[in-house]
């Protein structure tokens, strides 16, 4: 990454405008967050693209959850794909790629952000009326109408970010270098009412919602005698699961959010650039937490996952088997 020292013009008030800040770029070593970046991409693009995969198998035996599955493995690999363009940004030390393709990408950050944490919620909430209202909510888990939510979500998602993040937020240019997403300058009014309601809107709610649902479905599993006490540690570890990656991945770039909005000098941008990197770095590993979660914690997604690797061990033993004896045919062409 980059650092930066804040530069203060005297007898002017930084209140009056954001041309009283200025960025001075200091090119240092990008190696430990380019090395974080490329591992994940090279972990997240094969995970979910076998999420897909899972979910897609849900969606086949007209399970509603594997919608929200599906799509929360296409926007986490879509999102990966478009880290190629952070990591170029690391390894130049400049933005080369235009003022709208930098703001394109930045709400394309957020969406991806915010369509997964509506789409834990969605999962939560169905796990919630599957558990604490089966009957009277049977016509909510259909996989029509989750296809239905799924396209609401990322409607009013994009709308969202669109709203949200402003050009001076993600793009800032002079005659000597460029930078995106690494704007560090005071808040106009309208940039600090969009960080409010992303903090507000796109963090706390979902948390709440999560907690709620958590917490409802845990209380309504431990009061049911009829179910198995494996299937209540499942859903209690699924559920937990969520919470601790909305919090984990979400928490920490939406609270050094807020304390952003409330700072008006350069100098208090200085201790809080470096930890806002950090922040948005772990937000960036939610594209692994899914898959780990959904694919490889849930009854249905380990069945696909050790079936898949069952019929792969049972191809492969059949083909040594046949080329051993002498028999050796075009097996994998079947």
């Amino acid at each position: 990454y980059h650092e930066y020292t804040f530069v203060t013009m005297e007898n002017v008030s930084l209140a009056a405008n954001l041309s009283d800040c200025f960025l001075v770029q200091h090119i240092t070593g990008s190696t430990p967050f380019l090395l974080f970046y490329l591992t994940i991409i090279v972990i997240a693009i094969p995970s979910n693209t076998f999420s897909l995969y899972v979910s897609w198998q849900h969606i086949r035996q007209k399970n509603e959850l594997g919608v929200f599955l599906f799509n929360l493995a296409l926007c986490d690999l879509t999102f990966t794909l478009g880290l190629t363009l952070w990591v170029d940004f690391l390894w130049r030390g400049v933005w080369i790629h235009g003022s709208h393709l930098c703001v394109i990408c930045v709400r394309f950050v957020y969406t991806n952000f915010y369509m997964s944490e509506a789409l834990l919620c969605c999962i939560a909430v169905n796990r919630y009326l599957a558990v604490v209202h089966p009957l009277k909510c049977v016509k909510f888990r259909k996989v029509g109408t989750a296809v239905a939510v799924s396209v609401a979500i990322w409607v009013l998602v994009l709308c969202f970010s669109t709203a949200t993040i402003k050009w001076g937020d993600s793009y800032n240019e002079d005659i000597t270098f460029s930078l995106c997403f690494d704007v560090f300058l005071p808040m106009t009014e309208s940039q600090i009412c969009g960080n409010l309601t992303r903090f507000f809107v796109g963090f706390v709610a979902p948390v709440a919602v999560v907690l709620f649902t958590t917490w409802g479905t845990c209380v309504a599993v431990n009061t049911n005698q009829a179910t198995k006490e494996q299937e209540r540690k499942r859903i209690s570890k699924l559920l937990a699961l969520v919470l601790f990656s909305l919090v984990l991945c979400f928490g920490p770039l939406h609270v050094l959010m807020l304390v952003r909005t409330f700072l008006s000098d350069c100098s208090s941008f200085q201790w809080l650039l470096h930890p806002y990197r950090i922040s948005i770095a772990m937000s960036s590993l939610n594209c692994l937490a899914d898959p780990l979660l959904y694919c490889f914690v849930t009854r249905t997604g380990q069945a696909n996952v050790s079936q898949h690797y069952t019929w792969k061990n049972e191809r492969v033993s059949l083909y040594h088997d046949q080329t051993s004896s002498g028999r050796c045919t075009c097996i994998f062409w079947g």
